[in-house]
């Protein structure tokens, strides 16, 4: 259960295009007991009819804030200590099976497209990744959020 676990865990979705996601990550970052949900680059927050039709209202339970620059926010992390964690496919990433998360962690969800920039992705702590077992390439954020929110968290 996450909220047994003794790692708190932040997110930080930056430069998301679809509000759907944006809501669904909402609803899953409050199911699975998120600390906080940043929002960054242009990444659409509430209040918006389409965020809250997916998120069922999370957006109301899970604390968020909108920082349009994300450097500032993953400076604030790090001050708190908190080490970040980019979710991305790439070279060099660990695996998040055996990733093991500090006490404090925040993890860096990218664009749909485009992922996390490289120039972002070098400022943070640690890089994971889901490993595929299919063809697709990738996973739409919302599931990977969701993945890698149950993953660090239990």
């Amino acid at each position: 259960m996450a909220g047994s676990s003794r790692t708190t865990l932040e997110l930080i979705a930056h430069d998301i295009r679809s509000r759907e996601n944006v809501g669904s990550i909402f609803r899953t970052g409050e199911f699975l007991g998120v600390r906080k949900l940043w929002l960054t680059g242009y990444t659409p927050a509430p209040p918006d009819p389409r965020i809250h039709k997916v998120s069922l209202g999370a957006e109301q339970t899970l604390p968020w804030e909108k920082v349009a620059d994300i450097l500032d926010v993953i400076r604030r992390l790090k001050r708190r200590k908190v080490r970040v964690i980019g979710l991305e496919l790439t070279g060099g990433a660990t695996d998040l099976a055996t990733y093991r998360p500090s006490a404090g962690s925040a993890v860096l969800l990218g664009n749909e497209v485009t992922g996390v920039p490289p120039s972002i992705l070098s400022l943070c702590d640690d890089v994971v990744m889901i490993t595929r077992s299919g063809k697709k390439e990738s996973l739409n954020v919302s599931v990977a959020a969701g993945i890698a929110c149950w993953s660090l968290l239990n």
